[in-house]
């Protein structure tokens, strides 16, 4: 291996979570305000999962308020606390971008028993 590999190997998660695009699912992140660190919760549904290994990011969307906040996470970040799947999606897209423009119950995945 070069040295790449070996830096990013050192750095990557060993439990990494099983999440798939429709889940649902709770991002506990933590925040530092100031000298103070707290966790928050980013619940919403994985509309996408990108590249592999220690660059792996998925992108959680969610709607508050009538208004779609999409966040980026990457897997192997330090600051993600742990991701918690609450509903498994029934999907058969690898990218939900479609999600955008869906308002209301159109905008529901259905889930997977």
């Amino acid at each position: 291996m070069n040295l790449a590999q070996t830096l990013a190997n050192r750095y990557l998660k060993e439990n990494k979570p099983q999440v798939n695009v429709g889940d649902t699912v709770r991002v506990n992140v933590k925040v530092t305000e100031g000298t103070r660190e707290r966790v928050q919760a980013f619940d919403g549904t994985v509309i996408a999962k990108k590249h592999g290994g220690i660059s792996e990011t998925i992108t959680v969307r969610r709607v508050t308020y009538g208004v779609g906040c999409e966040k980026v996470f990457p897997l192997h970040s330090p600051n993600i606390v742990s991701i918690e799947t609450i509903r498994k999606g029934k999907v058969r897209r690898a990218k939900l971008y479609y999600l955008r423009d869906r308002v209301g119950k159109a905008a529901k995945v259905k889930e997977r028993l």
